[in-house]
């Protein structure tokens, strides 16, 4: 063999050497293929294939982090809302999400659509606005039992905004200020009542007791004499006008 034939013989072997060599990080694992056929998962640090029979797809670990396009969706009281969402996944089997879908990530991301709009359409308006937090985790349940089987973990779901028209706005202002209105009157109702509880409750005290009548009678008395008025008429009960009499004639 010549010099150029050993020359060319060490190159290939390094450079089959080389190309058999793969470096995976922390957070990647290697889906190997033997044939065409899964053989298994391997990763991370080095590892080796054989060319031409072996093939590795890289698979990211990481959470990943994926924004829901703004979906309209028709409550179930009929008012149209603009909803956007995000969704936080991650893959825990990269054999499934490699061999069970084509694109796991553009999967997830039509499933996320169309659980949004199925779900927050089962809800009428006013859920929406005061209880995302239930709502979140109802569409996290349904995203992660449908990507079960596609090897991917969906940990949170994050409902964003929900955009209404300016109709249904002012709408909803009217209906808050007919609550707060509502709500004024109830509370005021409720304290005539309370007042008029106490009143009948000082009357009868009041007419069980002639003193405190003649006590209240002279208090009243005087108010009226503070005020700035050249004539005044009030009546004279006759309790205290009796009980005078009553005096006057133990006196004599």
């Amino acid at each position: 063999m010549t010099a150029y034939g050993v020359y060319t013989a060490i190159v290939l072997v390094a450079l089959f050497f080389i190309s058999a060599i793969r470096i995976l990080r922390e957070y990647e694992r290697g889906v190997i293929f033997l044939l065409g056929r899964f053989w298994k998962v391997k990763g991370p640090g080095f590892i080796i294939i054989i060319p031409l029979i072996q093939q590795m797809v890289r698979v990211d670990l990481r959470t990943i982090v994926m924004d829901v396009p703004t979906q309209d969706v028709i409550s179930r009281d009929n008012v149209s809302v603009h909803v956007n969402a995000v969704v936080y996944f991650r893959v825990i089997a990269p054999d499934k999400a490699i061999i069970q879908v084509e694109n796991y990530y553009d999967a997830t991301s039509q499933l996320a659509q169309t659980t949004l709009r199925s779900v927050l359409g089962q809800h009428e308006l006013d859920e929406m606005l005061a209880q995302r937090e239930r709502l979140n985790a109802d569409i996290q349940t349904v995203l992660d039992q449908q990507t079960d089987t596609w090897g991917i973990k969906v940990s949170n779901v994050e409902i964003k905004h929900v955009d209404l028209d300016e109709s249904m706005i002012r709408a909803i202002a009217k209906q808050a200020e007919a609550e707060r209105t509502r709500r004024a009157k109830v509370i005021h109702a409720e304290g005539e009542m309370q007042a008029a509880e106490k009143l009948l409750e000082a009357a009868k005290t009041l007419s069980h007791q002639s003193q405190a009548l003649q006590l209240r009678y002279l208090q009243t008395l005087t108010e009226i004499a503070s005020e700035r008025s050249n004539t005044i008429v009030f009546p004279l009960p006759m309790d205290l006008i009796e009980s005078l009499i009553d005096k006057s004639k133990r006196s004599e």
